[in-house]
């Protein structure tokens, strides 16, 4: 793309982001710092890192270009065809929602505020959103995604069309129509060729992994070497990043899978070595500490779906793939969870994005103390 198209990133945002976001370039240092330390203690990090990369940010990226591209060939405007689906708004609202990551629910919440879509869209986008965490339990254990996706999808749906029918207050507000969701960054940058050039060897291991066989080396490199270039190049490209997780779309594909897989990699690697330092070395005995409160389990992980972002909910899917908490606490924070996209959501429009989410509070306690007393073991 043009110089244009540079020039438009806001000059406040270039000047807070100039080549590094201080905060962020901390967190980076700091994961580069556990990783070089010497020891047991480094190789555990490096292995975990590893794994990070092989077993989710691969299938991350792999999935984003795929969606990109799609929407870059074909050139569909979606908030055109949600208004025009008239009928189908909800469904198709909580389609885009089910989508793993959370630029559907954003689509859908913009479209509301631009007057195309209902508010019951609204509540299906981000009842039937997973967020980012969809990403984890589909490279992890795409069994329980089978699962959750569909039933988040089916419940986004109904939840739209009953609140299309009790709901009578519009939440829209001229001002926010035109709030920009993320600066352009305008090209395609070295940085993001290469990660999608070490992205593409890493999702041959991670297939590898899935049918149970392992890779040591690929290309006559040692797959942890692979994996710790990728996980580095994304640290570096989320660290000098001046968006805070969505991408704008007119940016190219391939710049749109590097920042958004580094956003996610950095949550997810957070999520890995949080739990297994816990295991490893604080001595604590999370399955005993979670069977002591089992019967809240469900109602904590709804509250913590009401945390905007995508960590907490990360956290706990993984949580869930090691063992620690039932499905039915799954499948309510699945249920309540907004991820990232409630962000930007509260960006376009604050009042509908929050209303909306308390909303899921009344489905996903139904789901999930259903599954809880009704078939207690089942997914786990």
């Amino acid at each position: 793309m043009s110089g244009t198209a540079e020039a438009s990133i806001p000059s406040s945002v270039a000047l807070r982001h100039g080549p590094f976001r201080p905060k962020r370039l901390l967190v980076a240092l700091l994961f580069v710092a556990l990783a070089l330390a010497p020891g047991e203690f480094g190789a555990l990090t490096r292995t975990l890192m590893m794994d990070a990369y092989v077993q989710v940010s691969v299938f991350v990226a792999a999935t984003l270009m795929l969606f990109y591209g799609a929407e870059r060939v074909f050139n569909f405007d979606i908030g055109q065809a949600l208004k025009n689906a008239r009928g189908f708004q909800v469904p198709l609202a909580a389609l885009m929602g089910a989508t793993p990551g959370c630029g559907g629910a954003v689509v859908v919440v913009a479209a509301y505020t631009s007057g195309n879509v209902g508010f019951g869209a609204v509540v299906a986008t981000l009842t039937a959103t997973m967020g980012d965490a969809a990403f984890l339990l589909l490279a992890t254990r795409p069994d329980a995604a089978a699962v959750v996706l569909p039933l988040s999808f089916a419940v986004g749906i109904v939840s739209g069309w009953v609140v299309d029918r009790i709901n009578t207050t519009e939440f829209r507000s001229a001002s926010s129509a035109h709030c920009q969701l993320a600066p352009l960054i305008g090209r395609t940058r070295p940085q993001d060729i290469a990660y999608l050039l070490l992205a593409a060897p890493g999702l041959v291991v991670g297939a590898a992994q899935l049918g149970q066989v392992e890779i040591a080396t690929i290309f006559g490199v040692p797959v942890l070497w692979l994996a710790l270039a990728g996980t580095a190049l994304g640290l570096f490209i989320w660290a000098t990043s001046p968006l805070k997780a969505m991408t704008n779309s007119e940016d190219t594909p391939v710049t749109r899978m590097a920042e958004e897989t580094s956003f996610i990699s950095v949550w997810v690697i957070t999520a890995y070595l949080a739990y297994d330092y816990l295991a490893a070395y604080a001595g604590l005995d999370l399955e005993a500490m979670f069977q002591a409160v089992a019967p809240v389990l469900p109602l904590i992980a709804i509250l913590v779906g009401f945390i905007p972002g995508c960590g907490p909910q990360v956290l706990v899917t993984t949580l869930y793939i090691n063992g620690l908490i039932p499905f039915a606490a799954l499948i309510g924070n699945a249920i309540s969870n907004d991820g990232d996209a409630l962000f930007p959501a509260i960006a376009l429009n604050p009042k509908a994005a929050v209303i909306a989410t308390a909303y899921s509070a009344v489905p996903a306690l139904i789901v999930a103390y259903g599954f809880y007393l009704l078939v207690p073991g089942f997914m786990n």
